[in-house]
């Protein structure tokens, strides 16, 4: 029996890493993450193949963005061990390290961005716990049910 797939929303701010630059590469480690909770759901929870929807944050009009796939198990995020990236943790060493990462490979732009003040227009259809639309939530990966998957891209401009 498979694991049923998974599906999850993962933020990157457009000047550091954007859609159009996933598109151009195909395949990016989603280095970077610096949140306990954002490094456990990469490290325990995603799984190749798993769906996740690409959000643009910290920009004039944030959004859904494009399609993308998890490909590959988690693995050590390097930037955690080099003293010169701004990602550098002393904590961290090679045989215990403290951040993982998985890779994140293109699927599609999509035609429009789905705004996030589209999405919450639909906050009660999403749920009440869907953390995107909570006050305060600064996670860069969101866990997404497969109905919010659903309805989030049932949003897209055809």
């Amino acid at each position: 029996m498979t694991a049923r797939k998974r599906y999850w929303l993962m933020k990157s701010e457009p000047d550091a890493f954007s859609i159009d630059d996933l598109q151009r590469v195909g395949r990016e480690p989603w280095n970077g993450v610096r949140n306990y909770q954002a490094r456990n759901f990469m490290r325990d929870g995603m799984k190749v193949g798993d769906g996740v929807l690409f959000y643009h944050s910290n920009t004039k009009v944030p959004g859904i963005v494009g399609i993308a796939t998890v490909a590959s198990e988690a693995y050590p995020d390097d930037t955690q061990f080099n003293p010169k990236s701004d990602y550098y943790d002393p904590k961290a060493t090679r045989e215990e390290p403290r951040w993982m990462l998985v890779d994140v490979a293109f699927e599609r732009k999509l035609r429009d961005t789905i705004s996030l003040d589209e999405i919450k227009l639909h906050a009660d259809a999403l749920g009440e716990g869907f953390p995107l639309t909570a006050r305060g939530n600064r996670l860069s990966i969101l866990p997404v049910t497969a109905a919010q998957w659903k309805l989030l891209l049932s949003l897209e401009k055809h």
